[in-house]
């Protein structure tokens, strides 16, 4: 996760906090007639910790902390299951292998992820990418921005991917182009088009993935989903 992710960020704004509050311990304590030593090593000890997390494991525990904390407002768990939504539909209709899909950090932390929620796909062909199934691939990882912007678009206070898919989906996408060998305007041009293809996919297959929402949200199989997805497709196409 880069250091622009808001998760990290609000681990070092802890650390401050927790240096703020170590110095007006040493002014309370004493009135309480608590050792000063006692919230000295409380404050130590959650500095070291968030320190190791920050550096060492990508914020991982502030994540999974935070996204449990938010998971009590239904309107946060429900974006991310629409965000991740728009990734399984699209994986789906273009045919790239999904092997499976998260929906809080602790989840997506036992399957080595680092977001609050995540579709995982099956390795591309040993073979390597062509440049048609590396632009099916950015669809894909725009897939969750597409959702969100198809579902939110009127709402003044959107921001992109409030479960912090939509900067890490972009962080993915511009590393894989720029080690492609793109330039910056045809990695931004790439990065618009991956977008509009997939809220073309979206917008066609609507039905489809609005009955996966639901499915995902009553944590269906990744079979289970593919077949809602199929049968609602083909609703749609007669």
């Amino acid at each position: 996760m880069n250091s622009d992710n808001p998760t990290k960020q609000i681990s070092f704004n802890l650390v401050a906090i927790c240096v703020f509050a170590m110095t007006i311990s040493s002014l309370v304590t004493p009135l309480l007639n608590i050792s000063s030593t006692v919230p000295i090593l409380i404050i130590f000890a959650i500095v070291v910790i968030t320190t190791i997390d920050g550096f060492l494991l990508q914020s991982a525990a502030a994540t999974i902390l935070l996204d449990a904390i938010a998971s009590t407002n239904p309107a946060y768990r429900q974006r991310i299951i629409e965000h991740e939504a728009g990734h399984f539909l699209v994986a789906h209709l273009l045919d790239i292998p999904i092997t499976g899909y998260t929906l809080t950090a602790w989840e997506s932390f036992k399957q080595g992820q680092s977001a609050q929620g995540g579709v995982m796909f099956a390795p591309p062909p040993a073979s390597g990418i062509s440049s048609q199934l590396l632009q099916q691939y950015c669809t894909v990882w725009m897939a969750g921005i597409a959702a969100e912007k198809s579902i939110y678009a009127g709402e003044v206070s959107r921001t992109e991917g409030r479960s912090e898919g939509g900067s890490e989906d972009l962080q993915k996408l511009r590393g894989v182009l720029f080690l492609a060998g793109k330039q910056q305007q045809q990695i931004v041009q790439q990065e618009n088009l991956a977008i509009l293809q997939a809220k073309v996919l979206i917008k066609d297959h609507w039905a489809a993935y609005q009955a996966l929402v639901t499915a995902m949200t009553n944590r269906a199989s990744v079979a289970d989903c593919c077949q809602v997805i199929d049968l609602n497709k083909t609703k749609q196409l007669i």
